[in-house]
């Protein structure tokens, strides 16, 4: 007997399934046309020297990662406004990737928009994504910690009337949120160097939110997430070592948005942070090897990020990438087992 197909784990299952094929039967013509383009990745000069290899290898993957998610969105999940505001979120920092990587092939240089202008936007997204949440899907404005501990981050609220509807805006919790969006976007992207990293570290984070949000009763959420997992392991047929394709700012940048606007609906904002441990320890070897330097004029790490400092100490590209999966997936793991303790 089949399942009967508006079971929830049905649908997320077969989001998952159609994601991948999209992914992978639109991802070889997507590298043809970025090749026939020249549309390739720009190294860093300060790089390993086994990466400029890489020079030229098309990039903004991502582009069809959210295709093939949001095909298999549209035709497993309602669109609730918890689902409207989260896709929105996504895309609009995919489109700020986007840019990013357009301007960074334009100018042939691994930099793109300036730290200002990425600012800017995560900034303006997180604001409307978060007043959405507030306002619209009723989202409480305070966060929960393992063992039940909570603060309330809506003790500093401002209500307008516009038009006869009342909008309340948590200053502490707008903040909160925009940090915690801009932080995993960033996080995601940092990490986004390696031929397969950053894709199997968010395939591991993206099931386990989807777990999440099938147990706090968000089905349309959990199929989201199946939906970005399956178009990661579609993503990374191509991606794996060595790569034909890079997912780019476009994807990065989406993705780390998608993993907090999940977790600031499904309020797993602490946990969250734990189940993504590795995206986080990738985004302190950057400040602690930044604030080093300019303190004492001496590196903590050979490179940062630290996978790049494993790579300084003669482990191969592959071995950091599989050890570095592992410990993705022990974070999500541990992330996961805390979840419950606020249940």
């Amino acid at each position: 007997m089949f399942a009967n197909p508006s079971y929830p784990s049905y649908r997320i299952f077969l989001a998952a399934f159609i994601a991948a094929v999209v992914t992978m039967v639109l991802m070889p013509f997507f590298i043809r046309l970025m090749r026939r383009e020249h549309v390739g990745q720009q190294v860093r000069a300060d790089g390993p020297g086994t990466h400029l290899v890489k020079q030229g290898t098309p990039t903004m993957g991502g582009i069809v990662i959210l295709v093939g998610a949001m095909v298999a969105t549209a035709l497993q999940a309602k669109w609730t406004p918890d689902l409207v505001i989260a896709v929105a979120a996504t895309l609009l920092t995919g489109s700020l990737g986007l840019l990013d990587d357009i301007e960074s092939v334009a100018h042939a240089r691994s930099l793109g928009l300036t730290p200002s202008q990425k600012m800017a936007g995560l900034i303006l997204i997180s604001v409307v994504f978060c007043l959405c949440a507030v306002n619209i899907c009723a989202i409480p404005p305070f966060v929960e910690f393992p063992g039940g501990f909570s603060v309330n981050l809506g003790v500093l609220t401002s209500v307008f009337t516009i038009g006869g509807h009342t909008i309340m805006v948590p200053w502490l919790y707008m903040l909160f949120v925009f940090l915690l969006m801009a932080g995993l976007s960033n996080a995601v992207n940092l990490t986004d160097g390696l031929d397969g990293l950053a894709g199997g570290c968010c395939l591991v984070v993206l099931l386990i939110m989807s777990m999440v949000a099938f147990s706090y009763d968000e089905a349309n959420l959990a199929v989201y997430a199946g939906a970005l997992a399956g178009a990661l392991v579609g993503f990374l047929w191509f991606n794996c070592y060595p790569a034909s394709i890079f997912m780019g700012d476009t994807g990065s940048l989406a993705l780390g948005a998608a993993f907090a606007a999940l977790a600031v609906l499904t309020k797993t904002e602490i946990t969250s942070l734990i189940m993504g441990g590795l995206f986080v320890v990738e985004a302190l070897s950057v400040i602690i090897q930044v604030v080093s330097f300019k303190l004492t004029g001496k590196r903590v790490f050979l490179m940062a990020p630290l996978h790049h400092h494993f790579e300084k100490k003669g482990w191969s590209e592959t071995k950091v990438v599989i050890r570095f999966w592992i410990i993705s997936a022990a974070f999500a793991a541990l992330g996961f087992a805390l979840y419950f303790q606020l249940r």
